[in-house]
């Protein structure tokens, strides 16, 4: 069992942000668009992405991203959650009850493609918002960076993905900018 990250997403948060870093903002490496990079990430979550699909789940992947960047306290440009609100809306989701009365949301089992993957993530965010866990989903801030990880903080206020590379940075920036002014 591989050991867990102490920035890894519980549950199925993971898919979010497995989707999200796919893109390594600092080098422009893309891995859906590598050599088969799409078809592993899909058989690597259960999905069956087709190429033609690339351009939407990378339209989703960057509304995702502005929306984990937001959790940092950074707003969102409505663009984005503008995409982001028409990609999940078009999710059918299943209302399920088991057994002992519980209600969840899952994606109707027939999808495939795009609409599979959408609705697998809107679950996964309906259900990490009513835990909190949402909202420990964040982007970090540097802009160069950007990376998706998972704020594991008792006060849930980090901003950077790593306090030793981009927090440390940011910090020598500011540092900088301010003795150039004084």
């Amino acid at each position: 069992m591989a050991a867990v990250s102490e920035t890894n997403a519980p549950g199925d948060l993971a898919l979010v942000q497995a989707l999200v870093n796919t893109l390594d903002v600092e080098s422009g490496e893309d891995l859906l668009t590598s050599p088969g990079g799409l078809k592993a990430f899909s058989h690597e979550h259960g999905l069956r992405l087709a190429a033609p699909e690339l351009p939407l789940v990378q339209e989703l992947r960057e509304a995702l991203r502005a929306a984990c960047l937001a959790h940092t306290g950074t707003d969102a440009p409505a663009e984005r959650l503008a995409t982001l609100e028409r990609l999940l809306t078009a999710a059918p989701l299943v209302l399920r009850i088991d057994h002992t009365g519980a209600a969840t949301l899952s994606p109707d089992a027939a999808l495939s493609g795009v609409p599979a993957l959408t609705a697998r993530l809107a679950t996964a965010i309906v259900t990490g918002e009513a835990d909190g866990s949402w909202r420990r989903l964040k982007a970090c801030e540097a802009h160069d960076c950007q990376w998706a990880y998972y704020d594991r903080s008792p006060a849930g206020r980090r901003r950077w993905c790593s306090m030793q590379v981009c927090g440390s940075r940011a910090k020598m920036r500011a540092y900088r900018a301010k003795h150039r002014k004084g």
